[in-house]
């Protein structure tokens, strides 16, 4: 590998913090631990960029590794080498249990499949950690003959435990001074070379994921979701990268161990990790029933009450998982926090507490071309870096620069605050450095997405409060208002502005007491024959009735709709296309009518089109009772005109001033009338 502009600067700025990532491939799934204890190793013995060092080095770490991790199989042979010798050195994670009929503690030790080992007190409290998830370390394991010989005897002891992560203190002054060598755009590539990716196969939206998913390990009290196909990597950073991470995989876990045991008063997960990563979240459940509570609390928060004083904590929480479909057809049969489990999913206000959902469907599936064969950072280095990171904050700094839209609530702008300062700690570390407005643009851009997306999902369900999902920002005095969308609500099923062929229109249907608004889209064909036939099978009830409606209008005002063009003499075929959970069709005759017309006389609906309208057998218009929202609804899915019958004007005088800048709002008073203006001229 020939080194390149990024890696020359950062061998010269992080001398002895880096190392060639595609080290890793030689020790990947040979050796039972995850990638920052190699790197760990690795750190210690090849951080240069000399390859005779390099080799030397990579000699010494395969030597260690091979002695010192236990294989699947090997574990009796290491405890009769802890027999002959008296003790082994072994690199396991380990844990620590409090026996209350001994009223002493026992460290558990994977690899070597031992339950029972003796620990030390003094061990434990330096090393509180064990008591909970546990840790990886360099153990050293003595055998003891004369306990072995005693009734119940534990021969096994723990003799000294040494944390695989960096002790330095100044780790954070080495990462300022080391920034200053890059360029932003340098340093965002050289921060996913750190964590094993190659940036030039990522797309701008890949690589968006994959720093927001870095914001947990520097920003307190962050509560995250990330969703998306299988394969694209979401646990990987909270498993492998960091040891200041837990993984909780799927299935129940206690509140005893993600907060407090309540008999022991042994503080839980999110107290002494960083990042609590629940992985396969739509298994997970707890075994109280106000788990979920409880975790909702501390959400909020970050302190939670279990006895007589709540108590704080840092941690932040990760939630990831899997859809079973695509984003399209996800939203299309529910909203996109369908996958968590049942306790959460329909739960606006737990949503409400998550900072960002992050797009996991905008991230690849990973296999080797990904993956990086150049220098970034050591990983316990990078991990030391985060958690020191934490403590300090940056939204005193650009806070005053940015002027969020009105659209934000105070959660929304709290959740974006906490992705800004996120982002720039990650890209921008040295609180002395300042922030250009390009990463605050590009940061506030990223958070207001993110956030939007829960929002989104909320107001899907249905309630009122978070109709308002236009998000905007305008960064500096004389800056101009920008607003920032979701993008899978724009794909290829949104309203653009090119002309409809005859026979198609944009519809919104209203809604009733057990369905939102949404959008339709109606085609129609013509052809010799008669009557008029619904393609969809079955055709939904409220869609039949709509037809009939149109139908019957269009037969007995059809000299002044279409002239001499007698309908009975035509068959109509009819499809209905639903965009959003709102399925049935219900109270979309005047759209119907208006396709039917446009399709006898060869007409195009005019681009940027959304009609509005339901119809009587007398021809007549009922009236429009959520005005507000379909406007709204109509701004979202990227109409530019709204034709919606006369007695909605009133009502739309609630429509803010921001709404009403975004759409021409056409009014008719009749069937012909609603005609005339949607067919280009």
């Amino acid at each position: 590998m020939r080194l390149d502009k990024i890696d020359q600067i950062a061998a010269k700025a992080f001398e002895g913090f880096v190392v060639k990532k595609d080290l890793l491939d030689q020790f990947r799934k040979q050796f039972p631990v995850p990638t920052y204890v190699i790197e760990f190793l690795l750190g210690r013995y090849c951080a240069t960029t000399d390859p005779d060092e390099i080799a030397e080095g990579l000699e010494i770490v395969k030597r260690q590794l091979a002695d010192r991790t236990v294989k699947s199989g090997e574990e009796e042979y290491f405890k009769s080498r802890a027999r002959e010798k008296g003790n082994i050195k072994i690199i396991d994670i380990i844990t620590v249990r409090l026996d209350s009929k001994s009223d002493s503690y026992f460290a558990n030790l994977p690899s070597l499949m031992l339950n029972d080992a003796r620990i030390s007190e003094e061990i434990i409290n330096e090393n509180d950690r064990m008591l909970t998830g546990g840790f990886y370390a360099e153990i050293e394991v003595e055998y003891d003959a004369v306990i072995a010989k005693q009734k119940q005897g534990r021969p096994f002891g723990v003799v000294t435990v040494r944390p695989i992560q960096l002790s330095k203190r100044n780790v954070l002054e080495l990462l300022f001074k080391g920034r200053e060598n890059f360029t932003l755009s340098e340093w965002q590539d050289f921060l996913l070379r750190s964590i094993g990716l190659e940036p030039s196969t990522l797309s701008e939206k890949a690589k968006n994921v994959a720093f927001v998913r870095m914001v947990p390990f520097v920003e307190r009290n962050y509560n995250m979701v990330e969703l998306g196909p299988r394969g694209t990597g979401k646990s990987h950073l909270y498993q492998q990268i960091s040891p200041y991470s837990h993984l909780v995989s799927g299935g129940k876990t206690t509140v005893a161990r993600m907060f407090v045991n309540m008999g022991s008063g042994a503080r839980g997960l999110v107290c002494k990790y960083d990042v609590v990563c629940f992985d396969e979240i739509s298994g997970v459940s707890f075994d109280q029933k106000d788990g979920v509570n409880i975790m909702k609390g501390y959400m909020e928060s970050g302190e939670f009450s279990r006895g007589k004083e709540p108590i704080r904590a840092d941690g932040s929480m990760v939630m990831v998982g899997n859809f079973d479909v695509d984003v399209e057809h996800q939203q299309r049969i529910s909203h996109l926090f369908g996958p968590m489990p049942t306790e959460m999913r329909d739960d606006t206000a737990f949503m409400d507490r998550i900072h960002a959902y992050v797009p996991g469907w905008d991230f690849p599936k990973l296999d080797k071309s990904y993956f990086t064969d150049h220098f970034g950072l050591v990983s316990d280095f990078l991990a030391e870096c985060w958690t020191r990171l934490r403590g300090t904050s940056r939204i005193s700094q650009f806070l005053p620069r940015v002027d969020f839209g009105g659209a934000l609530s105070g959660r929304d702008t709290s959740a974006t605050l906490k992705t800004v300062n996120g982002l720039i700690k990650l890209m921008q570390p040295d609180p002395d450095a300042p922030i250009s407005d390009e990463l605050l643009e590009w940061a506030v851009k990223v958070a207001l997405e993110f956030r939007r997306r829960v929002k989104e999902q909320q107001k899907r369900i249905g309630s009122a409060e978070f109709r308002n999902t236009h998000f905007s920002y305008r960064i500096g005095e004389n800056g101009v208002e920008s607003f920032v969308t979701t993008p899978e609500l724009h794909s290829e099923h949104t309203i653009n502005d090119e002309p409809l062929p005859a026979g198609q229109i944009w519809t919104l249907g209203a809604g009733g007491l057990d369905e939102n608004a949404g959008l339709y889209k109606i085609e129609v064909n013509v052809g010799p024959g008669s009557g008029v036939k619904i393609l969809n099978k079955p055709a939904p009830q409220p869609f039949a009735e709509s037809v009939k409606y149109a139908e019957q209008n269009l037969y007995s005002k059809y000299k002044e709709l279409v002239g001499d063009r007698d309908p009975r003499a035509h068959e109509f075929s009819v499809q209905l296309r639903a965009f959003d959970t709102a399925r049935s069709g219900a109270g979309l005759g005047m759209g119907v009518l208006i396709t039917l017309c446009s399709a006898l006389i060869n007409k195009n609906i005019k681009g940027g089109l959304a009609v509005v309208g339901t119809l009587n057998l007398g021809g007549s218009l009922d009236l429009v009772y959520n005005a507000v929202n379909l406007a709204e609804l109509s701004i979202e899915k990227g109409a530019k005109t709204l034709l919606i019958p006369v007695n909605a004007r009133k009502q739309l005088n609630d429509l803010s001033d921001e709404m009403i800048a975004k759409i021409n709002i056409q009014y008719y008073t009749d069937l012909k009338d609603c005609l005339l203006k949607a067919l280009v001229e």
